[in-house]
């Protein structure tokens, strides 16, 4: 499938074909810099290579036109604030730019056929499990405030948000392991969370966070184990 080709060409030419090097002197000198249009030759060399077709020869040109319009918009307007959002950016509309190819090579391509059943449900599945399953676990245990005596022990270095994101990983990864049918998987994610988390929290010896902490985690592995059951439905 030339989606599959498209990727792998653009993953090749943007991180294992540019050198940190590159990345640095094109920040530098931004289109000055001699390496941008070596990164965009790459590229064009890499979508011939893997479409082995020289009559697809107007795609390799698109995706270097493409690229580099992206590229220089990025160094253009990227500050060292807006570096890694703007490296998501890049990375979307280089991804975008594929589909868009992809889809007009296979004409007798139909948004309907993505969009059946089974693919609706397990796209409702994931967003289910992100934001929407967060925010029933934080309501559900709101109940409960675990008093904490030693601020300083449970709490040191703690990212932003981080256990958030922790579970919304944890509960996408146990539907992983539910949908290619590897319950193993599930006991692994619970026995690696047990040691890395509540080996923390016996330190600490908080008894009613530890007992907030695992009913947040059950509910978590619960909601992701019972929605991958009824997608399999």
């Amino acid at each position: 499938m030339i989606f599959i080709a498209l990727i792998l060409a653009h993953l090749l030419g943007d991180f294992i074909f540019q050198p940190n090097s590159w990345v640095a002197n094109k920040e530098l000198k931004k289109g000055k810099s001699k390496f941008l249009y070596f990164h965009i030759l790459i590229h064009i060399a890499l979508v011939l290579v893997v479409l082995w077709n020289i009559q697809l020869w107007w795609i390799a040109l698109i995706i270097g036109i493409t690229h580099y319009l992206i590229d220089i918009a990025k160094l253009q307007y990227q500050t060292p604030k807006t570096k890694r959002t703007w490296f998501f950016v890049d990375q979307l509309l280089h991804i975008l730019v594929i589909v868009i190819l992809s889809v007009f090579y296979f004409p007798y391509f139909k948004w309907e056929d993505f969009f059946n059943n089974e693919n609706l449900k397990l796209i409702t599945a994931v967003i289910f499990l992100t934001i929407p399953s967060s925010i029933i676990i934080k309501t559900l245990i709101s109940i409960w405030t675990p008093v904490t005596v030693d601020h300083s022990k449970i709490q040191t270095a703690s990212l932003v948000n981080a256990g958030k994101y922790i579970g919304i990983l944890e509960r996408l990864l146990v539907f992983v392991f539910i949908i290619v049918n590897h319950w193993e998987g599930v006991g692994f994610m619970i026995a690696a969370k047990s040691v890395f988390r509540f080996s923390d929290l016996a330190e600490a010896k908080q008894r009613k966070l530890t007992e907030y902490v695992l009913i947040g985690t059950l509910l978590s592995f619960g909601i992701a184990v019972l929605v991958g059951i009824l997608v399999q439905i």
